[in-house]
Order: structure tokens, then C-alpha cells, then sequence
């Protein structure tokens, strides 16, 4: 357990802005807003660079927050915010948009490398460990992406707004479940495969 306040900070990763805000880079903040709303918390109160709101999630006491410098600067307000809020990285939660995995697809892991994600790979360098849970939102539109870093900031297309109800749910009931319940049994709970997909994805 951290020292300091015993709370969770939970992470949502994108970019200020609303010509952003749809975009499939932007998943992170979404959950964060869906988190919100489930749990009676508002996210308003500037703080280090980043929106924070407190409250409650699985009977804890948590923070969430969206950083307010842009994707490729994450880290710094991470930083600051654990810091300020005496939070170890046991108790940071990162949840943010993956192009490695397919579109619909949720998958917490327990610590892992940035993988190529420019805000994970801020946020690892920050904090100074890789060593906290990540909740991955899998983006992947199912063909060949010519350009990754175009793709990830183009609006989200009708099929994919249909089903992103469903999709901001599931990745913010694995949320809750990790704080409640730990890592180990959120993933068996939560991890699933995209639809269609035969095997599970890395």
C-alpha cells in the first residue's frame, strides 16, 4: 500500500481539446468521463497540469484525472499529481488507446513497456517504473493502418461511435474492478478478445 493518502489515481490519457475528443486517441479521457459518471465524481479542479476530480470507486477512496499537456507529455502531471497526493505506482491506474490491439478488445495488464505509445512511454519515464497496472482499450480498426500517428487522431467512424458505449463500460467497469478486487482477478474477468478473434491477443 502507498504511503500518504491510501487513494487510487487513475490516469486517462489524451488530448485537451474538442477537435480531439472523438478520436480514437482520446479513449483514455472517455473513460475517465464515463468513470466519473458512474461514480458521482466530477473532474473540474485544475491541478498539476491536469482536470481532477475525487470521490470514491469500490468502496476506495480515488482520484481521476486527465492530463491537460498533450499525449506526448503525460508523464509530468503524473509525476506531479503522485507526488502532491502521496500515491505509489501500486496505485496508479493508466488507462489509455492501443494500436496493437483490435478495436473492442480490453485488456488490464499488471506492468508492461509503453509498446510504442508516446504518452505510456512519458508516463513510464516520469514515474521512473513500468511496474503499475494499465488498462489498454484496443483500437485497431482490423486493416492495414498506413500511418499510425494519423490514424490515432482522425474522428472515430459511425460503427465504431455505435459500439463505443458498450466498449467506455466494460473498460470502466475494469477500472472499478482492479481497485475492488486486484489485478489478478480483474484480468480473468475483463480481458476478452475482440469479436471474431480466435485466440487471445498479447
Amino acid at each position: 500500500m502507498a504511503e500518504g493518502s491510501g487513494a487510487w489515481l487513475v490516469i486517462g490519457l489524451g488530448n485537451p481539446g474538442p477537435e480531439y475528443e472523438w478520436t480514437p486517441h482520446n479513449l483514455g479521457f472517455l473513460v475517465i468521463d464515463r468513470l466519473a459518471e458512474a461514480n458521482r465524481i466530477r473532474v473540474t479542479r485544475k491541478d498539476s497540469n491536469a482536470l481532477l476530480g475525487a470521490g470514491a470507486i469500490g468502496g476506495a477512496p480515488a482520484l481521476l484525472a486527465k492530463p491537460q499537456t498533450f499525449m506526448n507529455l503525460s508523464g509530468p502531471p503524473v509525476k506531479l499529481l503522485m507526488a502532491k497526493h502521496g500515491i505509489g505506482p501500486d496505485r496508479l491506474i493508466v488507462v489509455y488507446d492501443e494500436l496493437d490491439l483490435p478495436w473492442g478488445s480490453v485488456r488490464i495488464r499488471p506492468q508492461g513497456s509503453a509498446a510504442g505509445h508516446n504518452g505510456m512511454e512519458s508516463v513510464i519515464r516520469s514515474v521512473g517504473t513500468q511496474d503499475f497496472p494499465r488498462v489498454r482499450l484496443g483500437i485497431h480498426p482490423g486493416h492495414p493502418v498506413k500511418d499510425g500517428a494519423e490514424f490515432v487522431l482522425t474522428p472515430l467512424r459511425k460503427a465504431q461511435v455505435k459500439e463505443l458505449d458498450e466498449l467506455l463500460d466494460h473498460a470502466a467497469r475494469a477500472v472499478e474492478s482492479v481497485i475492488a478486487e486486484g489485478v489478478t482477478m480483474s484480468m480473468t474477468k475483463f480481458n476478452r478478445r475482440a469479436r471474431g478473434l480466435t485466440q487471445e491477443e498479447k
